[in-house]
């Protein structure tokens, strides 16, 4: 994936990320029983890791950071980087740099080795069993 391809990529992904956050922010919406969208949940009736994610965002958007923790820790991640990525990238645009594409393949080079990778797996897993047992 070369520059240009990544940075529409994330921005499109934030934008909507940022609408789906304002839809799923209406309180109606997170009352109902069957929030979410989440396919893996709906077909095999047990969560996916990243399950919760949405309403571990709009908790720390209320200023709720251990309601947050206990939605999905993933949740703390996923925010930093809605919020970080846009203007990495505007930086990048505006001053000519590179610097998101150069984080990115050093992230990718480095996830790729295979003691990262089977820490970021049992990272994963760890969180994916705490979502089934918490029962979200």
């Amino acid at each position: 994936m070369n520059r240009n391809k990544l940075y529409i990529f994330l921005f499109a992904a934030c934008v909507l990320g940022y609408i789906w956050v304002a839809v799923a922010s209406d309180r109606n919406l997170l009352n109902e029983a069957d929030f979410g969208m989440c396919l893996f949940k709906r077909v095999t009736n047990i969560p996916c890791p990243s399950c919760g994610s949405t309403r571990s965002v709009i908790a720390l958007i209320n200023g709720d950071f251990s309601q947050a923790l206990m939605w999905n820790p993933f949740g703390l991640v996923l925010l930093f980087f809605m919020i970080i990525t846009p203007f990495w990238i505007l930086g990048d645009i505006f001053l000519g740099k590179s610097t998101l594409f150069d984080f990115y393949k050093r992230s990718e080079k480095f996830l790729r080795q295979p003691l990262i990778a089977g820490m970021a797996f049992l990272i994963v897993l760890a969180n994916w069993i705490w979502t089934i047992y918490k029962g979200i």
